[in-house]
C-alpha cells in the first residue's frame, strides 16, 4: 500500500506549513531530547561519575553520528529541490543512493570509533571511573550506528515530501520502549535476572534505534517516491553519490564543530571536577528541551526552502525565511524567564547532588541570554542547506565552534582567571560573532541566489 505523503510547499500559505511541519517535528524532538535524557537519569541511580561518563561518552558518539544529521539535511535538500522541479524519477534514485552511502558510511564510522574513541575520550577527561564509564558507553553504542544513519537519510526523504509525522511517531514510541527497557536491562528483573549493569544504558539505545530504523524504511517504502533499493542500482549513477556527498559534507562537519565546541567546554571543565561535567550535561539536555520549538521550525523551512528553490519561487524563500527568524527570536526571548524559574527544579529531577545543580543552573542562566541568537544561526543553516550553499554552515561552525569557543574561553579563564562561570561566558561571546558571521553570509549568499533578502510581499 503506497500512502500519499508528498506534499507540494510552492504554493499555499507559509504560516500554515511551518505550522503543519513543525509541530511534529517539535513533538518528535520533545521525545528525541527525553529520549536522552533517560539515560542521564538512570545513570544518576548509579552515581555522578556515571552521569558524567555518559555526557563525554554522548558526545564523542555525536561527534560520529553527526554524519545522519548531514545526510537528513542533504536529502531533505536534493529530494526537494527535484520536488520543487518535478524530477520525480530523479527524487526516487536520490532516496535509494542515500540509503545506500548511509550503509557504507556507518560501516567506516564503527571502524573509526573503534581505533580512535577511547584516545578521543582520553583527551577531554581526567584518568578515573568517569572515563571507563564514557569509553564502556560509547563502545556499545557503535553498534547503532547503522541504525541511526538509515533512520535519518530515510527522516530526509519524508521531510522532503512533507511528512513530519513518521519520525515523531517513532521517536514517542522509542521514548516509551526505552524507559520500559533500561531500567530492566540495568538492574534486572527481581528473582529471574540480575540485569548487565551500567552497559544496559546504552544497549537499550542500540535496541531502540534498530526498531525506529524499520519503522521509518517502511515508510519511505510506502511514501510516492518508494524505496528501489538493489545492488545493482547501488553500482551505477554514481554522480547521485557526488551530489549527495557534496551535500551532506558540509552539513556533517558544521555539526561535528558543535561537537568540538562541546568538547572544548568539557576540556575547560575538567579541572573543575566530575560534578562539573555531570552539572554541564544535565543543564545542556535541559536547553536542548527549551531549543525545540525554534529547532522544530528551522527543520520545518529546510523543505519549505528547497521545494520554492527548485521552483524558483524565490519570494516566498525569502518569507519563509523572514517568519521562521521573526517567530523563532520572539519564542526564544519568552523561554528564559521559563529557565530562570524552573531551571534549578528541572535539574533536581536528575541529581540531588548540589554541586551537579549550581553548576548547571549557573549554565542555564548565561547560556539562555542567547537563545534568541540561536534561532536566527539556526534559520540561516536551514536557508543556506535549502540553497544548495552547505559549505556555508561549515565555515559559520568552525570560525564559532572550532576558533572563537576555545579563545573567548582561555580569555576568560586562563588570561582573567574567572571561575567556571568564565567558560559559559566565553562560550557565549562566541555565539554573538557567529551570529554576525551568519547574518552576513546569508545577505550576500541571498542576493546571487534569490535576488536578495529584503524584498517587500505579503505572507
Amino acid at each position: 500500500m503506497v500512502e500519499m505523503v508528498k506534499s507540494d510547499l510552492t504554493v499555499g500559505s507559509i504560516p500554515e506549513h511551518f505550522y503543519r511541519l513543525a509541530l511534529p517535528m517539535a513533538i518528535g524532538m520533545v521525545f528525541y531530547t527525553l529520549y536522552n535524557m533517560v539515560g542521564i537519569y538512570f545513570a544518576g541511580k548509579l552515581s555522578t561519575s556515571a552521569q558524567a561518563g555518559i555526557g563525554i561518552g554522548h558526545l564523542v558518539y555525536f561527534f560520529l553520528i553527526a554524519f545522519g544529521f548531514g545526510l537528513n539535511a542533504a536529502m531533505a535538500g536534493l529530494v526537494g529541490n527535484s520536488l520543487g522541479e518535478k524530477k520525480i524519477s530523479e527524487a526516487k534514485v536520490l532516496v535509494a543512493k542515500g540509503i545506500s552511502l548511509a550503509i557504507v558510511i556507518s560501516i567506516g564510522l564503527i571502524v573509526f570509533g573503534i581505533l580512535c574513541g577511547s584516545s578521543i575520550i582520553n583527551l577531554v577527561s581526567e584518568t578515573g571511573s568517569y572515563r571507563e564509564y564514557s569509553v564502556r558507553y560509547f563502545l556499545v553504542l557503535l553498534s547503532a550506528l547503522p541504525a541511526f544513519l538509515i533512520s535519518y537519510t530515510c527522516n530526509g526523504a519524508l521531510q522532503a515530501q512533507g511528512d513530519s509525522v513518521s519520525m515523531q511517531r517513532a521517536l514517542v514510541a522509542a521514548f516509551f520502549l526505552i524507559i520500559i527497557i533500561t531500567p530492566i536491562l540495568i538492574f534486572g528483573v527481581p528473582n529471574l535476572w540480575l540485569g548487565i549493569g551500567f552497559d544496559g544504558i546504552a544497549l537499550s539505545v542500540v535496541i531502540s534505534q534498530f526498531l525506529v530504523m524499520v519503522f521509518l524504511l517502511i515508510k519511505v517504502k510506502r511514501s510516492v517516491l518508494g524505496l528501489h533499493l538493489t545492488l545493482k542500482a547501488s553500482l551505477t549513477n554514481f554522480r547521485f553519490y557526488y551530489e549527495i556527498i557534496k551535500q551532506m559534507i558540509p552539513g556533517c562537519m558544521s555539526f561535528q564543530m558543535v561537537i568540538i565546541g562541546s568538547l572544548v567546554v568539557q576540556f575547560a571543565l575538567k579541572g573543575f571536577g566530575p560534578h562539573a561535567l555531570a552539572g554541564y550535561n544535565i543543564g545542556l539536555r535541559i536547553e536542548q528541551l527549551l531549543l525545540l520549538p525554534i529547532l522544530g521550525m528551522t527543520q520545518a523551512l529546510l523543505p519549505i526552502v528547497a521545494q520554492n528553490y527548485g521552483a524558483k519561487n524565490f519570494h516566498r524563500v525569502r518569507l519563509a525565511l523572514y517568519y521562521c527568524c521573526s517567530a523563532g527570536f520572539v519564542m526564544m526571548i519568552i523561554v528564559y524567564p521559563i529557565i530562570w524559574i524552573f531551571g534549578e527544579s528541572a535539574l533536581r529531577v536528575f541529581t540531588s547532588n548540589l554541586e551537579v545543580v549550581d553548576v548547571g543552573v549557573s549554565y542555564l542562566r548565561i547560556d539562555g541570554l542567547i537563545l534568541p541568537l540561536y534561532a536566527i544561526l539556526f534559520s540561516v543553516n536551514s536557508f543556506l542547506q535549502g540553497v544548495k550553499r552547505p559549505a556555508s554552515i561549515f565555515w559559520i561552525g568552525f570560525f564559532r565552534q572550532g576558533l572563537l569557543t576555545a579563545f573567548f574561553i582561555w580569555i576568560f579563564i586562563g588570561v582573567l582567571g574567572s571561575d567556571i562561570w568564565g567558560v559559559w561566558v566565553g562560550a557565549g561571546v562566541s555565539v554573538f560573532f557567529g551570529w554576525g558571521l551568519s547574518i552576513f553570509i546569508a545577505y550576500k549568499i541571498a542576493n546571487k541566489e534569490i535576488g536578495g533578502l529584503w524584498q517587500k510581499s505579503q505572507i
